[in-house]
């Protein structure tokens, strides 16, 4: 993934973060108050300005290509959505509070002016709060942007195929349009189009900024999941095991039988063949890896001979497992099994001696044959590649065969095939 696109998906998993901190303030409503107003306002442009940045990263040459137009067109329109939002807050706070005595016009001063970079031209954060008719056309000049922007957001979701079918987006676009136009009706006025006031735009401000912290893996404690099969020095895939074999048995008079060994894992060590550990089917150098669903393959010696000792003469479940010889699961002779067809070794297999075989002759592999001598009669019968079975009980001569010489095959009519 190219760090282009990974600043795209940190905007914005940033801009959704910033939209929940919008929705933690919203949540347990939203009182029509001055203070409050000019908070959620400039949280509401803080939010659509986070979304603008992501929407603008998305249009960017190298990752517009693989950024989905759903995406892109989401980003937008929530751009557009918490502009208008914090526009129509703005007005809200203009029309419908008006200076009154006891009111402390300093703090609503400095709130005001702190709305904005800069007045419109004429007007000062004062003489604005004072002058009702000044509020109220700076207000209505914000209602006209915040429908502006609520048609763009409108705009946005009838142009994206998936956005059309989200319904339930379309109902919070809808309703809030309709507030806004609501809102501009409820205080239109014949002269509204004489007013050149244009609404300047609103500086956000957060009181909790998202930002990304970078873990710190050194402070989390992780567990490894691995530890529970044992020592790697042991347990590793280069060793092959039986599976866990239950031991039953009781220590008679104390008395266990063997002896232990070896340090994490343990393993049985010096076994009385008669003992009721041995005649449940323990074998020494078997290791041990539970005692009454205990987990023992990380304890010591000590530590198992104690967990032994504590049963006394109740019944004890070991449980272990068993060494398995790196060449034991090769067999002397690798069989090939097919429908209808007679059993087959293959030739490697057949150099190897059974071990049933007990001759005592030094393993000889038989010399393979030359490939002008495949098609002689005589050895038509035996393939390079699969030999028949020899029948059961039967004993048959070895008798040397000279072979034929690989130039004489030639006036023979089976060398051809």
């Amino acid at each position: 993934m190219s760090p282009a696109m990974l600043s795209v998906l940190v905007k914005m998993m940033l801009a959704q973060a910033q939209e929940t901190v919008f929705e933690k303030i919203c949540l347990p409503g939203i009182q029509n108050e001055f203070f409050m107003l000019v908070k959620v306002a400039q949280e509401a442009a803080k939010v659509g300005e986070v979304y603008q940045q992501l929407h603008t990263a998305m249009s960017q040459a190298p990752v517009k290509e693989n950024i989905p137009y759903s995406w892109a067109s989401v980003a937008c329109v929530k751009a557009h959505h918490y502009g208008a939002l914090a526009h129509y807050f703005v007005a809200t706070l203009l029309i419908d509070h008006q200076l009154k005595p006891g009111t402390d016009e300093d703090h609503q001063e400095k709130c005001l002016s702190q709305l904005y970079d800069h007045m419109p031209e004429g007007l000062t954060p004062l003489a604005t709060l004072k002058n009702a008719n000044q509020r109220r056309q700076l207000g209505k000049s914000h209602l006209r942007k915040a429908i502006a922007h609520h048609e763009e957001s409108v705009r946005g979701v009838s142009l994206c195929k998936k956005l059309r079918n989200i319904e339930l987006l379309q109902e919070v676009l809808s309703v809030a349009h309709q507030r806004s136009r609501l809102k501009y009706t409820q205080h239109q006025e014949d002269d509204d189009l004489l007013n050149l006031i244009d609404a300047p735009d609103i500086i956000s401000k957060t009181e909790q900024e998202v930002e990304i912290i970078v873990p710190q893996f050194s402070k989390v404690t992780a567990t490894d999941f691995f530890q529970k099969l044992g020592p790697l020095s042991v347990f590793s895939a280069n060793k092959r095991w039986t599976p866990p074999r239950s031991i039953h048995f009781t220590a008679e008079e104390g008395d266990l039988g063997f002896t232990l060994r070896g340090n994490s894992p343990v393993q049985v060590h010096f076994l009385d063949p008669y003992c009721a550990a041995a005649l449940a089917g323990a074998k020494e150098g078997d290791y041990i890896v539970s005692i009454q669903n205990v987990d023992c393959k990380w304890l010591t010696v000590s530590e198992v001979m104690k967990l032994l000792k504590s049963f006394g003469e109740d019944d004890i479940e070991m449980k272990v497992v068993s060494l398995l010889d790196s060449t034991s699961s090769m067999h002397n002779k690798c069989a090939t099994y097919s429908v209808g067809m007679q059993k087959t070794y293959s030739m490697i297999c057949l150099a190897i001696d059974d071990d049933d075989d007990k001759t005592g002759k030094t393993k000889k592999i038989s010399k393979k044959l030359s490939f002008l001598s495949w098609g002689t009669n005589k050895n038509r019968q035996k393939s390079a590649s699969t030999l028949c079975l020899p029948s059961v009980g039967v004993v048959r001569p070895q008798v040397k065969k000279k072979l034929p010489s690989p130039f004489g095959l030639l006036n023979s009519d089976s060398s051809m095939y």
